[in-house]
């Protein structure tokens, strides 16, 4: 009655090959979302270009992408309205630290913000300076994190001592 090694294998490969079927799907159709607002963009465009010219055209359709990311961010940082939200209201106004602030947007919608570092990574794959700043910034914010209590008290102590200690010396 005990399932042989065989049909083991066989039911590993399938449910292997489902889950990279899956993960595969969700990153072809997110590239095609991506593409489809690309040319979505193109074709206003061209469309308006003869309306109000292309420099005219291209601010139109800029200002409507500015518009929908500002919709975007809105709707990412508004405060939810749910029932278990009252605590997390209050602990959430207390700390002001925006690393704290984009920690807890990012824990509360994980699927947006991986939407957007995959369009941010598309965009500007390209860049070496943004791709250097990216990473200096990374890795601030993982030395930020690492120490995340001690540190940041350490660090306001130790910054006042040297300059408590610079003002006498001069």
């Amino acid at each position: 009655m005990l399932p042989d090694s065989a049909s083991l294998q066989a039911m590993l490969r399938k449910a292997v090959a489902a889950v990279i079927g899956i993960v595969l799907a969700l990153v072809l159709l997110t590239a095609l979302l991506v593409t489809g607002f690309y040319l979505l963009v193109n074709a206003a465009t061209l469309a308006l270009a003869p309306l109000v010219g292309k420099p005219g055209a291209m601010a139109i359709t800029g200002f409507a992408c500015l518009c929908l990311l500002a919709l975007f961010f809105y709707r990412m940082t508004r405060t939810p309205k749910t029932r278990s939200g009252s605590e997390s209201n209050q602990s959430g106004r207390s700390s002001t630290s925006p690393i704290e602030i984009l920690r807890s947007l990012i824990a509360r919608n994980p699927l947006e913000a991986a939407a957007l570092a995959f369009a941010v990574g598309v965009a500007e794959q390209g860049d070496p300076r943004l791709k250097k700043l990216l990473l200096q910034g990374g890795m601030v914010l993982m030395r930020q994190s690492s120490g995340s209590g001690t540190s940041g008290t350490s660090n306001s102590g130790d910054t006042a001592a040297p300059s408590e200690d610079n003002t006498p010396t001069d």
